[in-house]
């Protein structure tokens, strides 16, 4: 229903809710700066990416237009101040953290879920349930690595604190496969 969208925002500490704020459509993948002290929340429709100054946490301070449809996976390189944005048209957006600027655009083998940024191999994982992938891309150039099959169904998955390991649940076969990092 319009105007039913919010975010809350929970204090830990306290456990009790610290603000709720009306957004334009459906909330998807969220992340914190810490150096910024800023939450970024994926929007489905209208595509967008809305900003939250941790430090007033009561309402939107920016908000980024996403040049592609359905933001869905979010993550950030935070030396590089890069927000990585996969969304449900097949395509990688890349955008400056601090102004909303677009600095890429990067095709995807599908409709995209999670994203991980992996901060020691300066690599990110995307998955796409359907055709059952993962693209990896090398954030320096941003040129695509390569592209893992995994199983069709396939868009769950994590990425080991030191980046060697991806581990993906496989939704038609009832299995887990862990894959591993190449060196390069």
């Amino acid at each position: 229903m319009p105007g039913s969208h919010t975010l809350t925002l929970v204090g830990i500490d306290e456990g009790a809710v610290r603000a709720e704020i009306p957004v334009a459509g459906r909330t998807r993948w969220a992340i914190f700066d810490p150096e910024a002290q800023a939450f970024y929340l994926n929007i489905a429709d209208p595509a967008e990416i809305v900003v939250v100054d941790a430090r007033r946490p009561e309402s939107i301070a920016r908000i980024f237009a996403i040049p592609s449809v359905g933001p869905h996976g979010l993550d950030l390189d935070p030396d590089s101040h890069r927000l990585f944005c996969a969304c449900d048209s097949g395509e990688l957006i890349s955008l400056d953290a601090r102004s909303g600027n677009v600095l890429g655009r990067n095709p995807l083998s599908g409709s995209p879920d999670v994203v991980f940024f992996d901060r020691v191999r300066k690599r990110l994982y995307v998955a796409a349930g359907d055709p059952g992938t993962i693209d990896i891309f090398d954030t320096k150039s941003m040129g695509k690595l390569g592209t893992v099959a995994t199983e069709k169904g396939a868009h769950t998955f994590a990425l080991a604190p030191a980046g060697d390991e991806i581990y993906v649940f496989l939704p038609q076969s009832h299995r887990a496969a862990i894959y591993q990092a190449v060196h390069t």
